[in-house]
């Protein structure tokens, strides 16, 4: 999974950044002209870590996420997309999810806190860089739409039209809703507007333990139903620490969770996300598909073979391998069941597929 970290000047994303990543980007005037931060990092997950313990593989191998942290988005930003090279909006064309973080405390100028405003100017941003693509293609495409009449470019043309439109009347294209194949036809454009968003208001430490109303006025006016409200500051303490100073430090502030675990869970969620696992002597893997696939899918996402000749897939949920101490009690208390190509993995599953090509 990739995350593009978005926000203006200031806002604190680049020290979000080095608190999800651990690392040590220069923070302050980051702008468009800089060069992108990049991180990549293991998804936390005590299953794997269990798994891991019950098998002793030779190899524990963790679902990965990365982060990308572009230069503080401006006005003009959307326009000057294709000139801005590494570091600018382009870069975002290829992340699962975008994260707006959203300044939610006074800088050193005394400039009002106006995450209302912030969101509207990055989202516009992103809606102009969108608008360029689009208005570039339908010059091209209208005129052959029209004259060789072919369906399917007749229809891309219908699309790119309604998402003009959305855009120019001041939306944005995640509003409008898709049949899964004409959603097909727009993937390749990778636009920014219709990425999943996940918001995220960056306040004083001070102020943590006391955001409810702020997660919800947050929601009221950006109809963004997916929203974290932390300090990024604490965070990247908190990155510094080891784990058991970290969690002392997260309970001193009434913190369930850090940063990390916040919002990858929220980022899962946005994308209908789960893991499922594979387990053996050689390796424990964690498997990230979309809910709702079928064993057969899942088993290409570890092997195209293993699609193409899928027979049958031996599961089990992983607590319950755990629980029992291994694939041989599991086998002896016929809790290891035998699924076909209907069967829709769940999160948790520990899979071993049979196949033959």
């Amino acid at each position: 999974m990739q995350i593009g970290l978005v926000g203006l000047p200031g806002s604190g994303k680049t020290t979000l950044f080095n608190a999800l990543v651990r690392a040590n980007a220069e923070t302050g005037a980051f702008t468009g002209k800089n060069k992108a931060n990049r991180g990549t990092i293991k998804v936390p997950d005590q299953r794997v870590t269990r798994l891991s313990s019950l098998f002793n593989p030779l190899k524990t191998t963790f679902a990965t996420v990365e982060y990308l942290d572009i230069g503080g988005i401006t006005a003009g930003s959307g326009k000057q997309e294709e000139q801005q090279g590494d570091g600018g909006l382009n870069d975002l064309r290829n992340m699962d999810v975008l994260v707006h973080v959203l300044r939610g405390f006074p800088d050193l100028s005394n400039t009002p806190v106006t995450p209302r405003e912030d969101f509207e100017t990055v989202e516009l941003e992103l809606a102009i860089a969108d608008l360029e693509i689009i208005e570039r293609r339908l010059g091209r495409l209208s005129k052959e739409a029209r004259s060789t009449k072919r369906p399917e470019l007749v229809r891309e043309w219908q699309l790119l039209e309604q998402c003009k439109e959305e855009i120019e009347g001041g939306g944005v294209i995640r509003n409008l809703e898709f049949v899964p194949e004409d959603e097909k036809r727009l993937r390749g454009y990778r636009f920014l507007s219709q990425k999943p968003v996940l918001l995220v208001l960056n306040i004083p430490e001070d102020n943590l333990g006391r955001e409810v109303q702020d997660v919800e006025a947050l929601r009221d006016y950006t109809d963004c139903k997916d929203v974290l409200v932390l300090s990024a500051r604490v965070e990247m303490e908190i990155a510094q620490l080891d784990e058991e100073d970290a969690g002392a430090f997260l309970e001193d502030l009434g913190i369930g969770e850090s940063a990390l675990d916040r919002m990858i869970i929220a980022s899962y969620g946005l994308l209908n996300l789960i893991s499922f696992f594979t387990v053996g002597e050689d390796e424990v893997k964690a498997w990230t598909v979309t809910r709702g696939v079928t064993a057969p899918k899942a088993a290409g996402a570890i092997h195209s073979d293993l699609e193409r000749g899928f027979i049958r897939a031996e599961t089990l949920e992983c607590q319950t391998l755990i629980d029992l101490g291994g694939l041989q009690a599991a086998k002896e208390q016929g809790a290891l069941r035998v699924e076909g190509k209907q069967y829709v993995v769940q999160d948790g599953d520990v899979i071993n597929v049979r196949f033959s090509v």
